[in-house]
């Protein structure tokens, strides 16, 4: 608990904080506590003391006293958003942006935006602020946190909708702004909070006293809480040292001993009796290696819990329980610990020693509760076998025996070739290699071995294992503990690398994992990816689920990927499952809810929501994936659910797209009638006008010519519409592309007028299958496009050609042509190539018609320049399939 140098992580959020603004949250038990009025209150203090204060936006409810604060404060015009023909007022967030104060008060922050708006809730506004660099004052009530909304709900029975992630409270400063509930109640019933009809309602549901004195506690509490870890990352980021017992923190720790679940219970109790987090520890040391399968199970079991009674869990890796345990105090800052003591022999306790008393010795501030476990069981052959032999290999004893005399063949020649008279040293060779490749035990057989060689060899009387010298017996014992220390350094050195290059390779697990699913843009691609690879790295058969219907598990969760295809799910293993996703917490095998199943599912939520979950199954007995595993399934579950959110919320963009593409075309849609509407209604109210003073067949001929075009047009931007809809119908049906082109270059005849017009379409051509409607709309457009665009008594040319089995017609006019590289331009809605001949005239629509009607026909569109230059050539492309073949002759009755 010493102060020690500050924690990186803890700085380099320090520093992910700079430049950005302060959140300050008013957080109250329930409405009318007076969290808007001290918010304002405050607001006028700062702006009184020089700081620039603007209000964002403020729900006075029609208080008067809030309503008369609120007239001290420059206040931001809210914006204006139509919906559902209703007019709602929101927060401008991009004029506050502007003004840029040093402070804004926004209320509210669990508030939902208008459908349209740039964030769907109010804390993404909020956000947006802080990353701005502005200070914010906000106003929160407790049953809105989003960890909260079960528990309020269970006692209230009133589940609210709007909700505030966690991670929001725990970055701000709170400031509780309580009163005690008879006082809350007495303003109710004085109509300060609701109108009497609503507060007489209220008072009989929500705010009872009851309720009132819940909500009230879970405030106070969720404020400690955030307090408390505000303060301990500031003191991990100063590198302070102590346990800073501003609240109770209880650390359990727990192994592979019968009673580790005894000790979990004893630690919740602890929890719920203090009020704090807490947290079951299991320490890896290099003898879990050695842990047999039901060990494995016994610690996976009393992990899952502990994850099931509300704490946390933790796995971290250590040359030592004591030193894992106190490297842990000391990080989490942990001011209550909860430990086992087996009943073990004193000759067990003298050779090894005592962790709770090293534990109690080492861990000042820390209070230590020991609870008495059971004497461990004896261990059987098989498990003895398990274990890989814990006094070490054949071949460690072997090699050893052979370091051994390797020594004392060179340290003879040494002796006396060389005439070297002391050879000892030479002999911690052999330990220290013995140590390192095969652990203490065998490093100790080697240093005895070295003892009683050096003896045998080099001592008078040589060739016996007698000392006549007794300095000569100083040196044997010497050797013999420098053999022993040097084992012991060597071995920890070695189980030291060994956790180390542990942790490296679950490092490079998690770095390759996501390596191989970061670039992957296909969630179907992505989610086989994720079984595939858990699949390998923990030998387990996986399925990763959604949620939605699926006709295969009877209407439950969809499956989206599995590494086994010939995967089982009975309606166990489907609800399991489904109360998964519904409650995101664990469920099936080796959990504590429908345990039954052969599946253990874990979900994958994020922002407050699951996004699916993923199933693990094995043949193994127990839980699916042994102890060891779970820090590093653990990990690849909160890859895996990075992976999914990000495409997930790329998915969302894509349709936000969407939805302003629409909006463009809504408004572009108002623009174009404005102007295309106007043409012919104008030349249409003219030729009306003259019919008063006599009619003529050229007036009559404008208003019929007129009125087609603007019924022409009014269809067309009809079956844009249902097209955007994917409403559109077809009505598909084999036509004579000789009488389509006539048809249309009849009613096109005014568009084209002072034109030739050239029909160049064989009557050999085959049918095709097409919407007559659509081909006819497609035929105007371009006609009316070639028309218009076209020189003044210029040719304009249809011809249709058979290509390959594929059906070309083609709208040839002499013209400016298009840009170069920009053909496909022309067919994007309301686009004008500017910079050209073209960019005039028309709203471009016209062409995005033609090819979304082609789209919907399955044809294709292009356009290019002339071969001959000197003109634009549209072509419209009826594919193979498209194309009727001969018909067979029908047999004759």
């Amino acid at each position: 608990m010493a102060a020690g140098r500050p924690d990186p992580d803890a700085l380099l959020r320090a520093a992910a904080q700079e430049g950005r603004g302060r959140l300050k949250i008013f957080l109250g038990a329930a409405p009318g506590v007076g969290k808007t009025f001290e918010m304002l209150s405050e607001g006028l203090a700062r702006r009184r003391d020089g700081v620039d204060v603007v209000v964002g936006v403020v729900e006075t409810h029609g208080r008067a006293e809030t309503e008369a604060l609120t007239r001290g404060h420059e206040i931001v015009p809210r914006r204006a958003v139509a919906y559902e023909g209703r007019t709602l007022f929101e927060m401008d967030l991009d004029a506050v942006l502007a003004r840029a104060p040093r402070l804004v008060l926004v209320d509210e922050l669990a508030h939902t935006n208008a459908p349209g708006s740039r964030h769907a809730k109010r804390h993404g506004d909020v956000e947006e602020l802080l990353a701005a660099g502005i200070d914010v004052y906000s106003t929160l009530n407790i049953q809105h946190v989003e960890s909260l909304n079960d528990v309020v709900a269970g006692f209230t029975r009133v589940r609210v909708r709007e909700t505030v992630p966690d991670g929001i409270l725990e970055a701000a400063e709170i400031e509780v702004v309580d009163i005690p509930p008879d006082e809350l109640i007495e303003r109710l019933k004085a109509g300060k909070v609701y109108l009497p009809q609503e507060a007489t309602r209220a008072l009989d549901h929500f705010f009872s006293r009851s309720n009132l004195s819940a909500l009230r506690e879970l405030a106070l509490r969720r404020a400690a809480q955030a307090v408390d870890a505000r303060m301990l990352e500031d003191v991990r980021a100063l590198g302070l040292g102590g346990t800073w017992a501003g609240g109770e923190r209880i650390v359990v720790a727990i192994g592979e001993l019968p009673g580790a679940d005894a000790l979990v219970r004893a630690a919740k109790r602890v929890a719920d009796g203090l009020h704090g987090p807490w947290t079951a520890l299991f320490v890896e040391t290099p003898r879990a290696a050695a842990f047999t399968d039901a060990q494995h199970r016994r610690v996976a079991a009393t992990m899952t819990l502990a994850a099931q009674l509300g704490g946390a869990v933790a796995t971290v890796p250590a040359p030592s329980v004591v030193e894992g345990i106190r490297h842990f105090l000391a990080d989490a800052r942990a001011t209550q610990l909860v430990l086992g003591k087996s009943r073990r022999s004193r000759w067990f306790e003298w050779r090894h020693g005592s962790v709770v008393d090293r534990l109690v010795r080492d861990s000042p501030g820390v209070t230590v509760h020991v609870l008495s476990l059971a004497a461990d069981a004896p261990a059987g052959p098989s498990s003895a076998a398990k274990r890989g032999g814990s006094w070490g290999s054949r071949t460690g004893y072997v090699v050893a025996t052979a370091l051994v005399a390797a020594v004392t063949a060179v340290a003879s020649g040494l002796f006396h070739v060389l005439d070297l008279g002391n050879v000892a040293l030479l002999y911690l060779l052999p330990v220290m290699a013995a140590a390192s490749l095969f652990g203490l035990r065998t490093g100790l057989f080697a240093g005895i071995a070295s003892s009683l060689a050096y003896n045998f060899f080099f001592l008078p009387p040589t060739g016996t294992l007698t000392v006549s010298d007794p300095e000569n017996l100083v040196s044997i014992v010497v050797l013999l503990g420098v053999a022993v220390a040097t084992s012991q350094l060597t071995a920890r050195v070695r189980a030291q690398a060994d956790l180390a290059a542990r942790g490296a390779r679950t490092n490079a697990t998690l770095a390759g994992f996501l390596r191989r699913i970061a670039g992957v843009n296909d969630a179907r691609e992505a989610a086989q990816m994720i079984c595939d690879d858990i699949c390998r790295l923990l030998d387990v058969q996986v399925l990763l689920l959604r949620p939605g219907g699926d006709a295969d598990v009877g209407g439950g969760p969809t499956i989206l990927a599995a590494s086994d295809p010939d995967y089982r799910l009975g309606p166990v293993d489907v609800a399991a499952a489904r109360w998964a996703l519904d409650t995101g917490g664990p469920a099936g095998r080796g959990s504590g809810t429908l345990a039954a199943s052969e599946w253990l599912f874990q979900p994958l939520a994020a922002g407050g929501r699951v996004l699916g979950v993923l199933g693990v199954a094995s043949d193994r007995a127990g839980a699916p994936v042994r102890a060891d595993q779970l820090p590093l399934l653990s990990s690849l579950i909160d890859q895996s659910t990075l992976v999914i959110e990000r495409l997930r919320l790329e998915a969302e963009m894509r349709d936000v797209d969407a939805v302003r593409t629409r909006d463009r075309l809504r408004a572009a849609l108002l623009s174009s009638v404005s102007h295309d509407l106007r043409t012919p209604l104008t030349a249409v109210i003219a030729a009306s006008a003259q019919l008063h003073q006599g009619a003529s067949p050229e007036l009559i001929a404008t208003i019929e010519t007129e009125a087609a075009r603007l019924n022409r047009f009014v269809d067309n931007l009809l079956d844009m519409a249902r097209v955007e809809a994917g409403a559109l119908r077809l009505a598909v049906e084999p036509v004579d592309l000789s009488d389509a082109v006539a048809g249309a270059a009849q009613d096109a005849r005014r568009a084209l007028e002072g034109h030739a017009v050239l029909l160049d379409v064989p009557p050999d051509l085959p049918l095709v299958r097409a919407d007559p409607r659509l081909l006819h709309h497609c035929l105007l457009n371009l006609l009316d496009n070639a028309g218009r665009h076209g020189e003044r008594a210029g040719e304009i040319v249809i011809e249709g050609r058979n290509r390959f089995g594929e059906i070309r017609l083609s709208i040839l006019d002499r013209g400016p042509g298009l840009p170069p590289g920009r053909e496909e331009e022309v067919f994007e809605t309301f686009r004008r190539l500017q910079g050209s001949d073209r960019a005039s005239g028309g709203t471009g629509l016209g062409l995005a018609i033609v090819k979304a009607f082609a789209a919907a026909m399955d044809m294709g569109v292009a356009a290019a320049n002339r071969a001959d230059g000197g003109g634009a050539a549209f072509t419209l492309v009826f594919p193979s399939p498209l194309v009727v073949r001969d018909p067979v002759p029908e047999a004759l009755d």
